[in-house]
């Protein structure tokens, strides 16, 4: 049975109640935004995919920081100083990022693209919060 418009909208108002947060519209605007994203999205992409709706940048920002405070939204860093903002998945698996030095998009990358498995890793490092390869991309190469 085929999910509907109405079953998504439900299912995003269940996910951000249970993270102790009120429904906004705005609130289920990122989130989806963020939910049909296929890649971490920057507040600026964030604002443009979501201004039709009438949500300007402050709306968008203070949002993104609940939603990320309510654990339903990762924000990283990629090195540029630009935040950027993915739905964590329920359970939570970290996986590595690729980010192009020419254009600057960045991609997800499988959890099986870096083996973080190693002895000397284990043996040195307690956690790791986040994997990011850099490179060109296959458009700019």
């Amino acid at each position: 049975m085929a999910t509907t418009a109405h079953d998504d909208l439900m299912a995003l108002k269940l996910r951000i109640r249970a993270a102790g947060l009120k429904w906004t519209a705005a609130r289920g605007a990122v989130l989806l935004a963020l939910s049909d994203a296929e890649r971490p999205l920057s507040h600026a992409e964030l604002v443009e995919l979501v201004a039709g709706q009438g949500f300007n940048r402050a709306t968008v920002y203070r949002n993104l920081m609940d939603l990320t405070g309510g654990g339903l939204v990762a924000r990283a860093d990629m090195g540029d100083h630009v935040w950027r903002f993915e739905v964590k998945a329920a359970d939570d698996p970290m996986h590595p990022h690729f980010m192009c030095t020419l254009c600057g998009v960045v991609s997800c990358l499988p959890e099986t693209a870096v083996s973080m498995r190693t002895p000397a890793l284990k043996a040195a490092v307690h956690r790791v919060d986040d994997v990011l390869l850099k490179g060109a991309c296959a458009a700019c190469a």
